[in-house]
């Protein structure tokens, strides 16, 4: 079985991953809070979990990985705009939340085994409070209840900061009802033109940090292998997370695994709406940038490194994968994931080293276009790029290149295969004096209407507006 290492944030090193139970692999990622459109940065933490869940499919099978994600359904900013539209809570979360699944779904993200809403989990919320309270780790004050970051002798070992640091460091809010600066809500009080549940302080809504661990308890127990999220929530929420659910269940270890995705830039400036380079997953979508060129552009930065989104990594993308698409037109269903691609993933999710293996095997196949080329070549290049989400045909992932750019793709195809024959056909020339063959392929070539360029390192093939691809028949 092939080994997996993941960079564990907790521990600070890369560590051999070994399941608890290897027929029952378990995940949790922190997932969105629906009040708008979901923008690129959480765009890349979706794709990035999605390739390990994808790898942990492949490595464990299907059918013994489950795969939670969140939707944060109640939340200040949520409430902020149901007041400022005037329309209905309910409707504003179902709008967004498949607003999300629609947008990243364009993307190639697969939808997890476990999607859970936070308003359908209050209950088991309530219950961990209580259960916090009880053991000495929370208090009730003014309708709220506070869990004492104090009592949890561990907190801040994630972020590799002390409470004092963090105090020192941190906009932490100061409020009456609080023992302590550092301590933070576990449920507040509901006026009545806010969502609120009925519970033993009063009618309240559940704090942010509390929702994911009654989520992942619920799903996934006291114990499972991987919690993950992008690195913006290290603290306070995953913190808190930690500190919330060892001291609810101290028998269990929570996430033995955590890996945080860095963030991501765009033209090599912080995304922000001041800036005017605030993109959403939709905005990129309407201007016309295929979802599968979003993706690819995100996966060719290691998910620990911050990623910088440039107008031209798309555009290299783009012509990228119609390449591919062209080469793997042929490819079946089957095929078998290159292992020079599974062991690139395997190691800390090296999704760069993946596709520089692809971009390997692609020019392999497409040197002996002039010839009859394996079949199972191609499948196990198909095979190895739907790992990592690519060249899936999907209605969402495949649809753009439709329209006439099937067409296109053969036709750039063609021109490599015709450009590789004319520079080996050039250099047999060299030696044997007998320039008949290359005379004969570049004179029918121009006829075509191509420019033929040719230099020690190549032969370069650039149409003309007079370009007939159909006079190319039968060269190759």
């Amino acid at each position: 079985m092939t080994t997996i290492k993941f960079h564990n944030t907790r521990t600070r090193r890369k560590e051999v991953f070994e399941p608890i139970e290897s027929d029952n692999v378990r995940m949790y990622v922190c997932g969105p809070t629906v009040y708008d459109r979901a923008h690129i940065g959480n765009a890349r933490a979706a794709v990035v979990f999605d390739v390990v869940y994808r790898l942990l499919r492949h490595v464990y099978g299907p059918d013994h990985v489950t795969y939670v994600r969140n939707f944060t359904d109640v939340d200040d900013k949520i409430n902020a705009k149901a007041a400022e539209t005037g329309r209905p809570i309910s409707e504003i979360t179902a709008e967004t939340t498949q607003w999300y699944l629609d947008d990243t779904g364009a993307l190639g993200v697969m939808e997890p085994n476990q999607m859970p809403r936070a308003t359908q989990y209050i209950s088991q919320m309530v219950e961990m409070i209580e259960t916090l309270i009880a053991k000495g780790h929370a208090y009730a004050a003014d309708g709220h209840v506070l869990f004492s970051v104090k009592s949890y002798d561990g907190y801040g070992a994630l972020s590799g900061r002390s409470v004092d640091d963090m105090i020192a460091g941190a906009r932490v809010e100061v409020a009456p009802y609080k023992r302590d600066p550092m301590d933070f809500v576990l449920w507040k009080p509901s006026s009545d033109d806010l969502p609120g549940w009925d519970s033993p302080w009063g009618r309240g809504r559940p704090g942010w940090h509390i929702e994911c661990s009654a989520m992942a308890y619920e799903l996934l127990g006291e114990t499972f292998d991987i919690h993950g999220g992008g690195n913006d929530l290290m603290f306070p929420h995953h913190e808190n997370e930690i500190a919330q659910s060892c001291c609810a269940h101290p028998e269990g270890g929570f996430a033995r695994v955590w890996l945080h995705n860095e963030m991501l830039q765009v033209e090599g400036k912080k995304m922000s709406k001041s800036l005017g380079n605030f993109f959403t997953i939709h905005d990129l979508l309407e201007q016309g940038i295929p979802g599968e060129v979003i993706r690819f552009v995100f996966l060719s930065t290691h998910y620990g490194k911050p990623m910088d989104w440039t107008a031209k990594k798309a555009e290299d993308a783009e012509k990228t994968l119609r390449r591919w698409r062209a080469l793997a037109e042929s490819a079946g269903p089957g095929g078998t994931a290159d292992n020079d691609v599974v062991e690139a993933l395997a190691d800390d999710l090296n999704t760069s080293k993946a596709i520089s293996r692809l971009f390997h095997l692609a020019k392999s196949i497409s040197d002996q276009q002039r010839s009859d080329v394996d079949p199972m070549e191609v499948n196990d290049f198909a095979a190895s790029a739907r790992l990592l989400g690519l060249l899936e045909d999907t209605a969402d992932m495949g649809a753009w290149v439709s329209d006439g750019a099937a067409e296109k793709l053969a036709a750039e195809a063609q021109l490599s295969s015709l450009s590789t024959l004319l520079f080996e056909e050039r250099t047999k020339a060299m030696q044997t004096k007998d320039f008949s063959e290359v005379d004969r392929l570049k004179a029918a070539l121009i006829d075509a209407g191509l420019e033929v360029r040719m230099s020690k390192s190549g032969v370069e093939l650039v149409p003309t507006p007079e370009f007939d691809a159909s006079k190319l028949e039968g060269l190759a």
